[in-house]
């Protein structure tokens, strides 16, 4: 079974998020939707909030589950027996940094795979900063983060 983990903060998922995980579907068995939580970082947004976002943003896809874990995310793959850790790269800046963390996971976890998948265009420009920045001022997020999802 391949089983691919895509990590991040969502926070709050994005509609390039959503894309980025619904063109992996095909790619893998099982995708687990892995939010990572730092103790020295409070979220904008619940974590209990965006776990339940993306819940149900996904709520039809049998494939996709959604966790949160602390630590290194190698050590999260290697306890759920994921092989892949699935990335979006929006801009050659997102390549510099992903290149850097993908390169250190294969140090660490050599067997852990990094599959790196391009933002689609029209939502290169669609961040979770934004989106926050957005709502923080009062402005309609609603066409950055998908369907369904109240914020």
């Amino acid at each position: 079974m391949k089983i691919a983990v895509f990590p991040g903060s969502f926070d709050p998922i994005t509609l390039g998020h959503e894309s980025i995980i619904r063109r992996a579907m095909p790619l893998f068995d099982h995708i687990i939707v892995a939010i990572g939580s730092n103790a020295d970082k409070t979220g904008y947004f619940t974590l209990e909030k965006r776990l339940d976002w993306i819940k149900s943003v996904f709520q039809d896809c049998p494939s996709i589950s959604v966790e949160s874990y602390q630590g290194l995310t190698v050590d999260f793959c290697r306890d759920k027996n994921a092989k892949y850790l699935i990335r979006g790269l929006r801009t050659s800046a997102d390549f510099e940094f992903e290149r850097g963390v993908g390169q250190v996971n294969n140090r660490l976890a050599p067997a852990i795979e990094t599959v790196f998948l391009l933002t689609q265009p029209e939502h290169v420009m669609i961040t979770s900063s934004i989106v926050r920045e957005v709502h923080k001022y009062g402005g309609d997020v609603r066409q950055f983060v998908p369907a369904g999802i109240n914020i």
